[in-house]
């Protein structure tokens, strides 16, 4: 239906809506309902009984406010906002290379002879002991990883020293007593680094 076409019977049904009985006034107002959703402009239709119905009686208002209401445009939902994005998973750490070379920061020194031999047991992980002696052909430092009876053979041989390191010691008496000068370093029993000593640095 066109404008006028609505118009004009928008006009007509208000007419006899002001002259009606009230058991007439629903049918004009089921009218009125269809002439504003067949218009190709129900805005336009929607604005001229909204004019018309200031005019009006208090009680034929309120018919025409009830189709105005029932004819109303439904309102456009917002957009949804979007869903912030999950955080991404923290990357799990990767395993520690058993194999990898060891640095000094990755063991501790347990024994300190100032006569030419140290003991370093690593910080983490499989328990591995070294021995870090000076070759007597060259004067350098050597290092050698002991096998487990290499260990408890050294251990039970410098149960007695003082140069443990203070809480990693055979004993705990042993750590704490004074140094004492001996003849010579203690023998280290002959072994093989089979994976490679800590590296310096």
């Amino acid at each position: 239906m066109d404008v006028a076409t609505a118009a004009a019977a928008v006009d007509d049904a208000i007419k006899r809506l002001k002259s009606a009985h009230w058991k007439e006034r629903e049918a004009i107002k089921e009218q009125l309902l269809a002439i504003v959703r067949g218009a190709n402009e129900p805005g336009e239709v929607r604005e001229q009984l909204d004019n018309l119905r200031k005019g009006l009686a208090l009680e034929l208002r309120w018919e025409v406010e009830e189709v105005l209401e029932l004819t109303a445009p439904k309102p456009v939902a917002p957009p949804e906002a979007e869903a912030a994005p999950a955080p991404e998973p923290e990357p799990e750490p990767e395993p520690e290379d058993p194999n990898r070379p060891l640095s000094m920061s990755d063991v501790d020194v347990v024994y300190d002879d100032p006569r030419g031999l140290q003991l370093l047991k690593t910080k983490r992980g499989p328990e591995r002991w070294f021995a870090v002696q000076a070759d007597p052909r060259t004067g350098r430092p050597q290092t050698f990883e002991l096998r487990p009876e290499e260990v408890a053979q050294l251990r039970a041989q410098l149960a007695s020293s003082p140069f443990w390191m203070l809480g990693a010691g055979a004993t705990a008496s042993a750590a704490k007593a004074p140094a004492q000068k001996a003849p010579g370093a203690p023998a280290m029993p002959a072994s093989r680094p089979p994976g490679g000593p800590p590296r310096r640095g």
